[in-house]
């Protein structure tokens, strides 16, 4: 249970100012179609992070829990600094197919921009660190639409009433807590 709640707020978190959810507002803004959007955004999100998850707990088993936990410890600690660095939405992100309709443009826009992203290398290091794939993927997926959903339905009111600075410092806040813990081997004592 662990897993899934960590992975819930820690993506929901990292993901508010992410170019995904920028991506949210330009699609919500250009098709007005909240239900193919949102179906898209969870669609795509499962297919990147169980693809994310499973990389994950391919480590843990490939890599030693000493140096799998060094790893982890320090690519949370990047993802903490990764987070403070504000996202832009290249135009490519947002560009759509028409001949797709609003699922299958929001389908593939999101699941290349999560590409590379830090939500998909949290899902990794998660993954990774709790060896619990399933209840990750499920959580990174959470976090992602309790961050995406209100964006796709409340658009440019919503971004202007979020102190995102704040937002992104809770988010750093939390990858550099889970990074330090892990260093320490906080974890390992518990069981993760």
């Amino acid at each position: 249970m662990e897993a899934f709640l960590v992975s819930t707020g820690v993506v929901a978190l990292a993901e508010i100012g992410d170019k995904t959810q920028l991506l949210a507002f330009v699609l919500a803004a250009r098709f007005r179609k909240p239900w193919p959007i949102i179906a898209g955004i969870f669609a795509a999100t499962i297919f990147n992070h169980t693809a994310a998850g499973a990389l994950g707990a391919w480590l843990m088993h490939v890599i030693g829990p000493d140096v799998l936990r060094w790893i982890l410890g320090l690519s949370f600690i990047g993802m903490a600094a990764w987070t403070l660095i504000p996202d832009t939405l290249d135009d490519k992100d947002a560009q759509a197919k028409k001949h797709w309709g609003v699922f299958g443009t929001t389908l593939v826009a999101f699941f290349l921009a999560e590409m590379g992203d830090k939500t998909q290398f949290a899902t990794i290091a998660l993954a990774a660190k709790y060896a619990a794939p399933v209840e990750v993927v499920l959580g990174t997926t959470l976090g992602m639409m309790i961050a995406n959903v209100p964006a796709v339905f409340l658009g440019d009111k919503l971004l202007s009433r979020v102190p995102m600075r704040l937002v992104h410092i809770v988010a750093a806040g939390l990858f550099a807590v889970l990074g330090v813990l892990t260093l320490g081997g906080v974890g390992a004592r518990f069981g993760f």
